[in-house]
């Protein structure tokens, strides 16, 4: 393995501590409110609440929850303990379209090179969020097991950054709406009974609705085939299935992808309060590598 770089996404990359533990990857937290005005840190644990406790308080008030990025200082803090011992640091963050992430980690890491003028940090704008970045992390950790440099991983991610995907069904879009990650006029196909709006990751890091279906099942099967006409090398690919509340139907997911898809390896995870908040709690997507065009 080669350790002279550390992969440390920011908390949005909603990477359980089983997938953090096994593919080490770190990760900067970040901040929310809960609808009691508790501030909490947003450590990518469920250690304030349980996961249905959670998602079950937001959809009483969801207005009442809000979230914050790591500030500059964090960022700071996070980083000095690796450039101090020589480690280099490949960073992927939350869309900046979506959140102020990305510019507090790249004034952070101007303070870094201040006072370390031979600091190797990269922070990449993902356009993404969500597993969308714990995979582009996850594929990160592989190459740098592999043997691949700080500059190979570094120059990788950047150049295929628009190549994850997601797809998969969320129940009410007012969440993300409300948030401003997608178009109002979108949201009320979550508002349909039954209905599931089916939504990507746009070239310009947005959640984009390319289609709807009535019921599960007729999601599931919308999913694959969106899956199987975008996907490349899915025989070689560790994709992740994550879900917000739907444990049940992301397991059920997941048996159908490994039989109509037959990736490497499909891996589940949460979505976490950081993206939680915006995302709600009916979300069951697939993330994967394709081609960069939706």
């Amino acid at each position: 393995m080669n350790k002279d770089f550390v992969i440390l996404p920011d908390a949005t990359c909603d990477l359980t501590h089983e997938l953090r533990e096994r593919f080490k990857i770190g990760f900067v937290p970040a901040h929310f409110t809960t609808a009691d005005g508790a501030e909490h840190s947003a450590s990518l644990e469920w250690d304030f609440s349980s996961r249905s406790g959670f998602y079950a308080s937001l959809r009483k008030n969801p207005s009442a929850f809000k979230t914050s990025p790591p500030n500059v200082a964090e960022f700071v803090a996070a980083f000095e303990p690796f450039v101090s011992s020589g480690k280099g640091i490949i960073c992927p963050v939350i869309s900046s379209r979506m959140s102020g992430t990305y510019g507090n980690a790249m004034r952070a890491r101007q303070e870094i090179l201040e006072k370390y003028p031979g600091a190797r940090i990269t922070v990449i704008d993902s356009l993404r969020y969500s597993a969308a970045v714990g995979l582009m992390c996850i594929h990160a950790s592989v190459m740098r097991d592999a043997g691949a440099s700080y500059e190979e991983v570094a120059k990788a991610l950047e150049r295929d950054k628009l190549c994850y995907h997601q797809i998969g069904y969320l129940d009410d879009l007012s969440f993300t709406a409300r948030t401003g990650r997608i178009n109002n006029a979108a949201a009320f196909f979550g508002t349909l009974i039954g209905i599931k709006p089916m939504g990507d990751i746009d070239t310009n890091g947005m959640t984009t609705v390319i289609g709807k279906a009535k019921g599960e099942k007729k999601a599931f099967s919308a999913a694959i085939g969106y899956v199987k006409r975008t996907i490349r090398d899915a025989e070689s690919q560790i994709v992740v299935i994550s879900y917000s509340d739907r444990e049940e139907s992301a397991l059920q997911f997941k048996a159908l992808v490994e039989k109509e898809i037959c990736p490497k390896e499909v891996l589940l995870t949460n979505v976490f309060p950081s993206c939680g908040v915006s995302i709600g709690p009916g979300l069951m997507c697939i993330y994967y590598k394709g081609s960069p065009e939706i």
